[in-house]
């Protein structure tokens, strides 16, 4: 089957989850700036939850320019990772409501490790629909970034149980690693 109704799908679906956590920003009380002094927090693990859900709508987009038809089992590994997505305002309101308690941002690297291992199955789907032997297999090859950013997400899920500003610097330098966008299947569709 063709791929354009699972890119349609996704791309709704992320942008919902965009709006839902805009939309978790309230509005301060006062016109001059230091109203939005105690909202600091708040847009800063808004900032943060929004680069990581585009990080995933800029891979997934660039990965999708190489697929050429998708299964079953890949609209199901799709859906996985679009769970562990949508959990990502509830993960960050939950955060930011209790001021970056440890279980909240515990949660919320659990939520991160999730989407990496989502999309890493995602990966795997599309290889066997693809073949082992493919081009799309072959630009995918071994992603030390994956490996590297699942490996942080654990450790920074076990520091928060020290001091939850230390994951939060550790999901910011994952996020940071991954801005440039994954430019492997640019490549390979030149």
């Amino acid at each position: 089957m063709g791929k354009g109704r699972i890119e349609a799908f996704s791309d709704g679906v992320i942008a919902i989850i965009i709006t839902i956590m805009v939309l978790e920003l309230k509005t301060p009380h006062g016109d001059g700036l230091q109203a939005l002094v105690p909202l600091i927090p708040t847009l800063l693990s808004y900032v943060l939850s929004f680069v990581y859900v585009g990080i995933y709508w800029n891979n997934h987009h660039h990965m999708f320019q190489a697929v050429k038809h998708v299964r079953g089992g890949v609209l199901w590994a799709n859906l996985h990772l679009l769970f562990w997505l949508s959990l990502m305002p509830f993960a960050t309101s939950w955060m930011d409501e209790n001021n970056f308690a440890m279980t909240p941002v515990m949660v919320y690297g659990f939520i991160l490790l999730m989407c990496g291992i989502a999309f890493y199955i995602l990966s795997l789907m599309l290889i066997r629909v693809h073949g082992r032997d493919s081009d799309f297999a072959q630009t995918l090859g071994s992603d030390r970034k994956a490996t590297l950013s699942v490996c942080l997400y654990i450790l920074s899920i076990i520091l928060a149980a020290i001091n939850p500003f230390i994951s939060l610097g550790i999901y910011f330098i994952v996020a940071c690693i991954w801005l440039v966008p994954d430019r492997r299947f640019e490549r390979m569709m030149q």
